[in-house]
Formats: structure tokens, C-alpha cells, sequence
């Protein structure tokens, strides 16, 4: 089978971004809530991301910089307070978690934005997302800058949730219940319900 190579060190970043986040389908996407120092509560969905070990429980997300090139809100606050949840979104959140990936101002609360409701955080200070199917408190492991703005946000796992009517009576996560979305190329989603097993 023939293949065509795109040489990375000659192509435009955008063109770099096309062709990854067109064909590395479907991402799992992190809701991310966050809290500023000044207390302003911030959501926003990052598609760059992943679980990268379970002992320690440790994950990663990928933050681009703002169209203007000042570093997101979600990144910001993450470094300025150490803490943040990533969210699951289910087909019945994909709304409203668009809608928070608006390019709106610091002083803007897109969790108010989007009407959606909260519960206060456990093992952090930060709002958690009431109606996300799966919720994961973070503490902020390390930051690996990339350029201007440009951060990967390494965290740990300390707070896991799981809504209950997704636990089967055997104690396994029933997949059918949680109904997770994942991205695939420019605005689209998909869902997780066709399964199969080689």
C-alpha cells in the first residue's frame, strides 16, 4: 500500500494540526474546569489529551495558545493554582461542552455561560461539573513549555467519580450508560457506542 509522506520540519504548524487532529480519531476530549486566583470559575474542552500511566495515576493536556497568543485561562489557572478536573463528556453534554471552547475573557464564568451546574470539589477547590459522567480531580505534577503560551499540563489523579448508574452490579464500568464522545476531524464528534473485538 502506498503512503505520502509530509515532512513535519517543512510544513506550517496549521498544517501540522490538519493533518493530526484529522487522522489521530477519535480523541478523547478533557473537560476541564478550572478556578482563577481571584476565584472566577473557567471550562474549556482540550482534544489533545490522554492517560498516560496509573501508578502513579497521571494524565496530560495539550493547551494551545489564544488566536492572540496569550496563554488560555484554563492553562493560567492551572499554573497560578495547581489544581483542575477533567470532565468526560457524554452525547448529552457535547452542547454545552462546545459552547465553553468559546474565545470569551478571563472575568467570563463559561460554566454560568453554558447553565451548567456545579458541585464543590472534593480533593481540590474547583468546581466540579454535576451532570459529567466522569470526573477526575488533578493536581498539577509538572508543565512542559513548548513556546509562547504553548504548554503541555502534566497531572495527578487524586479524585476519581463515576456516576453510579454506570457501575454494573459486578463493580465493571457499563459503556452503554456512559455514552463518552471522543473528536475526530474539524468540528465533529463521535460516540463510543460501535464496539467491536478483533
Amino acid at each position: 500500500m502506498e503512503h505520502r509522506f509530509f515532512d513535519f520540519d517543512d510544513i506550517a504548524p496549521a498544517e501540522r494540526y490538519r493533518l493530526m487532529a484529522n487522522a489521530v480519531t477519535p480523541r478523547p476530549v478533557a473537560f476541564v474546569t478550572t478556578l482563577s486566583p481571584e476565584g472566577v470559575a473557567n471550562a474549556a474542552p482540550f482534544s489533545f489529551f490522554g492517560l498516560l500511566s496509573h501508578d502513579p495515576a497521571t494524565l496530560a493536556i495539550g493547551i494551545e495558545p489564544r488566536p492572540d497568543g496569550r496563554r488560555k485561562d484554563t492553562a493560567r489557572n492551572i499554573i497560578e493554582t495547581g489544581a483542575f478536573t477533567v470532565h468526560i463528556a457524554d452525547a448529552a453534554l457535547a452542547a454545552q461542552m462546545d459552547a465553553c471552547g468559546a474565545p470569551v475573557e478571563p472575568e467570563v464564568d463559561e460554566i454560568a455561560l453554558a447553565g451548567l451546574a456545579t458541585v464543590p470539589g472534593q480533593a481540590i477547590p474547583v468546581p466540579r461539573l454535576a451532570v459529567a459522567p466522569v470526573a477526575m480531580e488533578c493536581r498539577l505534577h509538572s508543565l512542559v513549555p513548548l513556546g509562547p503560551a504553548r504548554d503541555i499540563v502534566l497531572g495527578t489523579i487524586h479524585g476519581f467519580f463515576l456516576r453510579r448508574d454506570a457501575i454494573t452490579a459486578a463493580g465493571h464500568v457499563d459503556q452503554d450508560v456512559l455514552d463518552i464522545i471522543g473528536r475526530v476531524g474539524g468540528a465533529a464528534y463521535a460516540t463510543t457506542r460501535d464496539r467491536f473485538r478483533p
